[in-house]
């Protein structure tokens, strides 16, 4: 039996540390969330997945909605990669991987012809009553934040 989120369903509340202060996930109740995990702050497609949020933040505020990103990076890190990079959104660190084992976001994975333990890029669209709406997993980073943002303008 597995205790991950379901589509459909009620999702799991959580408080975390972000680089912005802690986040919980009750108290944006109201406001749709895009909860995006990513492998690791300042390389290549974590870098233009934050970007491409960035880019279109504006546009998911309009539309009630927060945007949220995870990795198992440290608050430091976090915090000159949201400086580096203008990030004008809360990026929680999981370094004990408390919220990527919630959403079931950790993987095997093939790195340079070795298997490795890292975060799945994956994201979790939740509505405003806290029930998770859409997940994209294992997803590409192309195109992707269009397609949250379509599936916002769907709920809003």
């Amino acid at each position: 039996m597995s205790d991950l989120p379901v589509v459909g369903e009620q999702t799991p509340a959580f408080t975390a540390e972000s680089h912005l202060g802690p986040i919980d996930l009750d108290t944006l109740k109201g406001k749709n969330v895009v909860l995006y995990f990513y492998p690791k702050d300042n390389t290549p497609g974590c870098t233009v997945e934050a970007q491409d949020f960035r880019d279109r933040y504006e546009q998911f505020q309009s539309l009630n909605t927060e945007i949220i990103g995870v990795s198992r990076d440290s608050l430091k890190t976090h915090t000159n990669f949201s400086n580096k990079h203008e990030l004008p959104f809360p990026l929680i660190a999981d370094p004990e991987e408390q919220l990527c084992k919630q959403f079931g976001v950790m993987k095997l994975k093939n790195m340079y012809g070795k298997q490795v333990r890292g975060i799945e890029r994956s994201t979790f669209l939740i509505n405003s009553q806290g029930i998770l709406v859409q997940e994209w997993r294992g997803l590409r980073v192309p195109g992707h934040a269009d397609k949250v943002l379509e599936a916002v303008k769907e709920i809003a």
